[in-house]
């Protein structure tokens, strides 16, 4: 399960940085583009970070409770 809890933690990481990646272009390219994208994938990324944070935690008490 550790392992699990590993590759869903750095999933999650990547999603994170990829989400940020496609915002921070979103902002370069500014516009039409900017207005209808720069909003949501703010939101996505704090969801997914919400995840992330959600994933750690859950692996850290995994972890902890079995001798990890």
């Amino acid at each position: 399960m550790e392992n699990l809890f590993d590759i869903l933690i750095l999933l999650a990481i990547g999603a994170v940085a990829v989400t940020l990646l496609m915002g921070i272009y979103s902002l370069y390219r500014g516009g039409d583009f900017a207005r209808s994208h720069s909003n949501k994938l703010m939101r996505l990324r704090v969801a997914l970070q919400a995840v992330a944070i959600i994933l750690l935690v859950a692996g850290m008490w995994w972890k902890t409770q079995n001798g990890g």
